[in-house]
């Protein structure tokens, strides 16, 4: 049997749906599968996923049809997923509650603010790269502590989706260094590992994690998985990472000034940088591979934004898209504040809400729509800012990049040109990329470059005075959008 004769499996757990390619070395598509699933929020600002019904059932279902379909041997398997998640779970392995999720879940506001005082903002900043924000698994760990204490007294080990899937699969606990890195404040950037002292402080009773690389293999398929998934017995498996990032290597964003904007549920960016550079404004992490850092930032919402609205508006995204796209920069007068459910960098405000500024009788479902995505490209726009320096190149990936208006838009709003690749389908072929060169064979080609986006001048022109307006109208807000958060949240009368 020659490598030609092989496939490779890749599969993802994201926010709302898990996907998963099998892919020759050479980086053709042989099949795709595909698992939609819902987001949990038993409380304002909580999200969460049920690791057994959600992550463990889609990974099988996802891996039993796509190796149903390999024509060849299948040699290796990569898996990523949402993150930073945490995931306490006993000794055994076991899950004792619902996975609390990356971002977008908003409980740990009061354990932020007392852990920074604790510890010291600048002092989490300069060890572990990052401030604490609704990102940060450590301040979840202390109100796991504070309001589940039976569950964090049985925790034993923390786990992340691609984390609990190298477990179940190979028996091993471990986690990518990269998913560490956003483990705020339990890692230290500059040693490479764990900050024990920390970690101890927050969870004394807690087992850590073998760090590995995202592509290093850190075991093999047992029997009793082999029997559940459909997968061959001892396929090697590679450690895996936090979705965005594998979707990042899978459009080749490795390079000091590489980019890449994700337009999935939420809107994220992450930047390639040679060195660590803390910032309060944004996530520093260690890189997908070993020597590399990032920079990223995420707004808490995008493409729910327009989820919602088509949802709202009983309409489709295709008819929706249409007649946005008729209607001018701009929207006719209206401008949007995506921060629909709170907003993570770069200003950190889980109370953050929601602003359709302008609206009159004359405005209807097309100009609210493309207010939406036009919001979303002033809150990315933002993100570049605070991130400065040169973009080397910017490669748009995920959902929202099918059709041209939303990558469009943002060009246009950030006069940006963004490079559209071949291939998609996401997460998941940058996990078959991680399960591929894990053995040594050769990615550089498996992702060329398909169209790009290029800014239109004068809408750019036109743009930079609506985005003058947006930034003024989250400071003009504030303190209305915290008083009426605070009224949604119960915690007012």
């Amino acid at each position: 049997m020659t490598v030609g004769d092989t496939v490779l499996i890749g599969i993802d757990i994201g926010t709302s749906s898990s996907k998963g390619v099998l892919v020759r070395p050479d980086g053709t598509v042989v099949a795709r599968a595909n698992r939609p699933h819902a987001v949990s929020s038993p409380h304002p600002g909580w999200a969460e996923h049920d690791a057994e019904t959600v992550w463990w059932d889609d990974f099988v279902a996802i891996a039993r049809e796509l190796a149903d379909a390999a024509p060849s041997p299948i040699t290796g398997l990569g898996v990523s997923g949402i993150g930073p998640c945490l995931l306490p779970a006993s000794a055994d392995g076991k899950p004792l509650r619902p996975a609390i999720l990356y971002g977008v879940d908003t409980r740990a506001t009061a354990e932020i603010e007392e852990l920074t005082a604790r510890l010291g903002a600048e002092a989490i900043l300069q060890r572990g790269g990052t401030p604490l924000s609704s990102q940060a698994v450590g301040p979840k760990v202390m109100w796991l502590a504070r309001n589940e204490p039976d569950v964090f007294a049985r925790m034993s080990l923390l786990l992340m989706a691609s984390s609990y899937l190298v477990l179940r699969l190979t028996g091993r606990y471990v986690l990518d260094h990269h998913s560490a890195s956003q483990c705020d404040p339990m890692y230290d950037m500059h040693t490479a590992d764990w900050a024990r002292d920390w970690c101890a402080e927050l969870a004394p009773d807690l087992e850590l994690p073998e760090l590995f690389w995202p592509g290093d293999i850190v075991g093999t398929i047992t029997q009793a998985a082999a029997e559940v998934t459909g997968l061959p017995a001892g396929l090697p498996v590679t450690a895996g990472t936090v979705d965005a990032w594998a979707e990042a290597t899978s459009v080749g964003v490795r390079s000091p000034g590489d980019v890449m904007v994700m337009y999935g549920t939420t809107m994220f960016v992450i930047k390639v940088v040679p060195d660590p550079r803390p910032h309060p404004a944004l996530w520093t992490t260690q890189g997908a591979f070993a020597g590399t850092y990032s920079l990223a930032a995420g707004m808490a919402t995008s493409g729910a934004i327009t989820d919602w609205l088509r949802q709202l508006f009983a309409g489709s995204f295709s008819d929706l898209v249409t007649r946005a796209a008729a209607v001018p920069a701009g929207s006719r007068g209206l401008l949007m504040l995506p921060y629909f459910a709170g907003e993570r960098t770069p200003i950190f405000d889980p109370a953050a809400r929601g602003v359709i500024a302008g609206l009159t009788l004359s405005h209807g479902q097309a100009e609210i729509y493309r207010a939406a995505l036009e919001g979303t490209a002033y809150g990315l726009r933002h993100n570049l800012e605070v991130m400065g320096g040169s973009q080397q190149r910017v490669v748009a990936v995920g959902g929202g990049t099918q059709g041209d208006l939303w990558t469009q838009i943002v060009s246009d709003v950030t006069g940006v040109p963004q490079q559209l690749p071949a291939e998609t389908v996401g997460a998941c072929f940058g996990s078959a990329m991680f399960a591929a060169s894990a053995q040594g064979q050769s990615v550089d080609d498996w992702n060329p470059l398909a169209r790009t986006v290029t800014p239109d001048p004068e809408r750019t022109a036109r743009y930079d005075l609506f985005y003058e307006q947006y930034r003024a109208l989250y400071p003009a807000t504030r303190d209305l959008a915290h008083f009426l958060a605070a009224d949604q949240l119960g915690d007012r009368f």
